[in-house]
């Protein structure tokens, strides 16, 4: 007599009844959905992460190459996916690191304060060599005056003298605008009489008729100045330092496609830099931790972001195969370029992004 037909749950597939588990997706038969199972569930699927995190975690910081040589020859399930790996320690990374930023960023704001009050103060006292230049002009001026019959100088000639050698000193002694294109004086008496931004736009040099991007442009710059947000420029750009890193980890692994065009797909080079790349953030993470306990010394930082170059080269020397001389020649051109060329280059679109849109 042929058994009954029961249908998963999950997949909607049938199946003789009888059966512990599904045999088409390995649910449980009987998956009562109870606390204790919602519990053991929870655990077991963390566990079970937790587990193949750690079971790689060694081969990750001491065998170089070791764990995308293995995932290429098919051990898939032994360690963790190199994605899980890299989207794994990213977030731990980031999150540590978000503490770092939040303070670095909460004193440059303090500092720029203080920096304007400061300023505030000093432009409205004289400074030093100001009096010392009205000290020797007055020394120039005594001879002059005493004796200005005999140089057939009249007072009025001596007074125009010394009005036009003020404005020269003033001029020399003025501070250059290092910061802004404009004139910084007459945009703070609009901002502080309460001008329209239409007219402190003005002021600042915006033309008549803007596009998009010149609008914009002006928008941020006006704001940054009131608000001085240096360190909210900073925040956004850490902010965005994940997603940088995203779309810059595949140039990486296209680099090393371009050097090693016959070891392997794209896909290949793809798997080594996401675990190359979880190997640099789990050194930085562990170095930035030791660093809070134990205050290290600058030269330990150092000596850790040189020998991520080393990891590097040893890695691929076991993953691609190639001779020593060969893999140092490829791995320290890729390294140039990649430092040289595509990082400070995504740093100057991902700075201009961050002012546009802080």
């Amino acid at each position: 007599m042929p058994k009954e037909l029961v249908t998963c749950k999950n997949c909607d597939n049938d199946y003789q009844q009888g059966f512990s588990f599904c045999p088409h997706c390995g649910q449980q038969t009987q998956d009562d959905l109870t606390l204790g199972v919602l519990f053991y569930n929870t655990i077991s699927n963390y566990f079970s992460f937790d587990a193949r995190f750690l079971k790689g975690f060694i081969p990750l910081m001491f065998k170089p190459g070791f764990l995308p040589k293995k995932f290429i020859e098919g051990k898939r399930l032994v360690y963790l996916h190199p994605g899980q790996m890299y989207l794994f320690v990213a977030f731990i990374f980031f999150f540590v690191f978000s503490f770092y930023v939040n303070n670095q960023t909460r004193d440059l704001d303090e500092q720029l304060k203080n920096a304007s009050v400061v300023n505030t103060v000093k432009d409205s006292i004289p400074n030093k060599q100001q009096v010392i230049d009205s000290i020797n002009l007055d020394k120039i001026k005594a001879p002059l005056l005493k004796n200005k019959e005999a140089l057939g100088l009249k007072y009025e000639d001596i007074e125009a003298l010394d009005s036009i050698t003020k404005m020269e000193l003033k001029s020399n002694n003025s501070a250059p605008n290092l910061a802004f294109n404009f004139n910084e004086r007459k945009v703070d008496s609009l901002i502080a009489i309460g001008a329209s931004d239409d007219a402190i736009y003005k002021a600042m040099g915006r033309p008549e008729n803007p596009n998009f991007f010149t609008k914009k442009f002006f928008e941020q710059m006006l704001k940054f100045y009131r608000e001085k947000g240096v360190g909210s420029i900073m925040q956004t750009f850490y902010d965005s330092l994940p997603i940088a890193l995203f779309f810059m980890l595949p140039i990486f692994a296209l680099l090393l496609k371009l050097f090693y065009y016959k070891r392997g797909r794209y896909a290949h080079h793809l798997v080594f830099s996401l675990y190359y790349f979880s190997f640099l953030f789990t050194a930085f993470m562990l170095i930035y931790l030791f660093n809070l306990l134990l205050d290290l010394p600058s030269w330990i930082g150092w000596l850790v972001a040189l020998s991520t170059y080393f990891y590097f080269y040893l890695a691929a020397k076991r993953f691609y195969g190639n001779g020593w001389f060969l893999t140092w020649f490829k791995t320290s051109v890729v390294t140039f370029l990649y430092l040289m060329v595509v990082t400070p280059f995504a740093l100057v679109i991902l700075g201009f992004l961050s002012f546009m849109f802080y």
